[in-house]
């Protein structure tokens, strides 16, 4: 794996790194590539996310805290100077849980060749002990997979737990109260400062290097743009009449919004912190569109469609469950 060397006086904001992880994809042909980033104090939610149930947009405002849309799926994350953020790109093959066993392995082996109790558990998480320590997302762009999330060396806890606002199920399923009560950082477990890990981090990680020049940076500058507009990083809201809310274990929180007219399918949108390996929407609104909602109805209309090809784990059955249970 190849350290990306990124510049340091640069515009270095979040949609900045994440279209440089988008511009790695041109060079992972040539193997996996890794690099670490800091911003400053920003709330970073999933592609699937309505940002109305995740962010506290008020107390963001009022507190200088930046938020954006990222492109990949999973939950709502804050991110500040006294934190890391990892990026991974690679053209290996794989099932998402396939990358994700690869690049947390890695990880967690680095954390206890530091004599931290490090481990990964069955979805995306980092944690030590009980306690989870880093957070992660996955999305497909072309032949690659990027894996891309936080590690908490030091941060902000008072920010965390009113900047985000997850649902009461996702707590739930957590067994927590609030946000702060599941997560330790590294600063608690280590005696060496942020600076020191960070190249410990990328020596221990990586065995190359790949610096970027004035080109690479103007096409990466042309990728950041998509992220800084408004219909990206506020989404549309699905407009429907009936609407039902699930969280599945392994799966993640998936909320569906169907429209109806005389009780048949016009519309339906979802949203969530699912990981999405491919746009579920067109083949459910081709699939659905018309059919009654009724539940024999629509399992009739998505024979055949595995949706786990859309959203990870997430299997046709669990789907038509959601809707009618």
């Amino acid at each position: 794996m190849r350290h990306l060397k990124l510049p340091e006086n640069h515009i270095c904001d979040v949609p900045f790194f994440l279209a440089a992880e988008e511009y790695a994809v041109t060079l992972a042909a040539d193997g996996d590539l890794f690099f670490l980033w800091q911003v400053e104090p920003s709330v970073i939610f999933g592609r699937n996310q309505l940002i109305e149930n995740e962010v506290n947009l008020d107390y963001c405002r009022e507190h200088g805290i930046r938020f954006h849309r990222r492109r990949s799926g999973g939950g709502c994350v804050y991110a500040d100077r006294d934190n890391i953020m990892f990026s991974y790109i690679t053209a290996r093959k794989g099932d998402v849980s396939g990358v994700f066993r690869h690049y947390t392995g890695a990880v967690v082996e680095m954390l206890r060749s530091l004599g931290i109790d490090a481990s990964d558990n069955s979805r995306n998480d980092i944690l030590i002990g009980q306690s989870k320590v880093s957070g992660n997302a996955f999305y497909r762009l072309g032949d690659c997979s990027i894996v891309h999330g936080t590690m908490l060396f030091d941060t902000n806890f008072e920010h965390i737990a009113r900047a985000i606002t997850p649902s009461r199920a996702k707590l739930e399923s957590k067994g927590v109260k609030s946000v702060p009560s599941h997560v330790t950082t590294l600063s608690r477990h280590l005696d060496i400062d942020i600076e020191r890990f960070k190249q410990y981090a990328i020596d221990h990680l990586t065995d190359g290097e790949v610096t970027l020049g004035d080109n690479d940076l103007e096409q990466i500058m042309r990728l950041r743009e998509p992220y800084l507009s408004r219909e990206f990083v506020y989404g549309s809201n699905p407009r429907g009449n009936v609407t039902r809310q699930a969280r599945i274990d392994g799966v993640g929180e998936i909320a569906v919004s169907i429209s109806l007219n005389h009780n048949r399918v016009s519309d339906i949108a979802l949203s969530g912190d699912y990981f999405q390996l491919a746009d579920p929407g067109t083949v459910l609104r081709d699939r659905l569109h018309g059919t009654q909602f009724a539940a024999a109805d629509v399992e009739q209309a998505l024979s055949g469609v595995d949706l786990s090809q859309y959203i990870a784990s997430l299997s046709t059955k669990q789907f038509i469950e959601i809707l009618f249970n």
